[in-house]
């Protein structure tokens, strides 16, 4: 497929340089570009693969190339993919790569994308694949690249839970897990994608396998990811369609009875999946995303018993409602990874009295509802980042008497001076929320970042005396 091909590989991080060895080594003729120098590009360059720093001209980069991969990053109003677009080459990403790539015996796919929850959804599934003695790993926009996952026999990974980001899916076209999971839909990377038809657009591409007998998940409590799943059932797609939802599920879906998961896909009785006591972090929407997970291992054959050992067994990533500390009655809580409105609103809701913490890079997204929204639980606010007066803005709308600390400074320290105000602000009984409703670029490398810094300086402020 590729030996003698010229391959253009844009992005030399984990995944392009992982993309890169991967071509070379089926004989392709691969150059790669980065606008810098780093350890990868020097691994790269003295393995023989020719490597170019800088943003050279794309029409010169592009002469005599027959595919263009880039990194998921790569906007489509990136000049190097309009000018790939306009000479008619194939553009795609590592995930559309190593789906091309695979080989007899290669592991199944089941994928999972939406505004939030990808992640503990893929390793919620992971758990209960391993449960059922299934050798796998939560892969795709977590973990090591997908196309050194690929290899079939002895000892080679059976099913991938895969998590997939708008921007892997638009940079798919043959793409087609057998099950594919849809759990939500927020506004977020509009600007990235165009508009949020476009976004929705990217996401559905999860969905693909349903036309040809896969299985799609979707969500019954999203209003629009159920209109979606209901136009799949309108067009009579051959593929499964399931629905998840937090409340009594109908035939063939999975969902909640009282304070029991149950499973409806079989025979249309209830049958139990794990109880609410079985999930965590805790919070509706982790309910939600554990249903969604169960959906798509059940259709892989995971048996009930396996899908509660999993969810019993299962240890949460970091930086997801994760409690840090409980100083002076005040618990305070980690919540980084919730970058848009829509994730910070599932934390923001799980409490009663709050101090918020938010700010950064909005992405082009409205604060405005959320806040509208979230007011009543609010005691106090510490804002931070570049968009920090966008959200106070919503703030003097919506709640005006609300006790609100602007931090300014970005350098090592600000954490420190966010969590000073936050201690100032908060009262026994309140929980100080780091949910930010923004992305983390603006002052740390990454939401994971930010998340430490937080806890660092939670675990350094005083003990209260007793």
């Amino acid at each position: 497929m590729y030996e003698g091909r010229s391959v253009l590989v844009a992005g030399a991080r984990v995944a392009g340089a992982a993309c890169a060895t991967a071509l070379a080594g089926l004989g392709a003729e691969v150059t790669v570009v980065d606008r810098a120098a780093s350890a990868e590009t020097e691994r790269l360059a003295a393995a023989g693969i020719k490597v170019i720093i800088g943003e050279p001209d794309p029409g010169q980069l592009l002469s005599g190339v027959d595919h263009l991969v880039v990194s998921p990053g790569f906007p489509p109003h990136h000049p190097l993919a309009r000018a790939a677009a306009a000479a008619g080459i194939e553009v795609y990403s590592e995930p559309e790569l190593a789906w091309r790539l695979r080989g007899p015996g290669a592991p199944r796919w089941l994928a999972v994308t939406g505004t939030n929850g990808k992640t503990t959804t893929v390793t919620m599934l992971a758990s209960m694949l391993a449960a059922a003695g299934l050798r796998t790993a939560a892969l795709g926009n977590i973990g090591m690249p997908l196309v050194d996952a690929q290899g079939g026999g002895p000892g080679g990974y059976e099913v991938l839970a895969v998590e997939l980001s708008s921007f892997q899916l638009h940079w798919s076209s043959t793409l087609a897990p057998e099950g594919g999971a849809l759990l939500n839909l927020a506004d977020d990377h509009l600007d990235w994608h165009g508009g949020f038809d476009h976004y929705a657009g990217a996401k559905t591409a999860v969905w693909r396998s349903a036309h040809t007998g896969g299985t799609a998940v979707g969500n019954l409590d999203d209003p629009r990811v159920r209109a979606l799943l209901e136009g799949l059932h309108a067009a009579r797609v051959p593929g499964r369609l399931i629905g998840f939802t937090l409340d009594v599920p109908p035939p063939g879906c999975v969902g909640v009875v009282e304070d029991v998961l149950v499973d409806r896909t079989g025979d249309g009785d209830a049958h139990e999946l794990a109880t609410l006591a079985d999930i965590r972090p805790v919070g509706a929407h982790n309910v939600a995303n554990a249903l969604a997970a169960a959906a798509l291992a059940l259709s892989a054959g995971v048996s009930h018993d396996a899908i509660r050992r999993g969810l019993a067994g299962y240890v949460p990533e970091p930086h997801r409602n994760a409690t840090v500390a409980t100083v002076g009655g005040v618990r305070w809580v980690d919540d980084s990874k919730a970058t848009n409105p829509h994730a910070a609103a599932a934390s923001l809701t799980s409490y009663e009295r709050i101090v918020w913490v938010a700010g950064g890079q909005l992405k082009g997204v409205d604060i405005d509802e959320l806040t509208a929204r979230i007011a009543p639980r609010l005691t106090g606010a510490v804002l931070l980042g570049v968009d920090r007066a966008e959200v106070a803005q919503a703030l003097a709308r919506h709640a005006p008497h609300l006790p609100v600390v602007d931090v300014a400074r970005t350098d090592d320290g600000a954490m420190a001076e966010v969590v000073a105000a936050a201690a100032r602000l908060a009262e026994p009984g309140d929980t100080v929320l780091l949910a930010p409703a923004a992305a983390s670029l603006d002052m740390f490398p990454s939401y994971a970042r930010r998340g430490d810094a937080f806890a660092e300086a939670v675990r350094a402020l005083p003990t209260p005396a007793a």
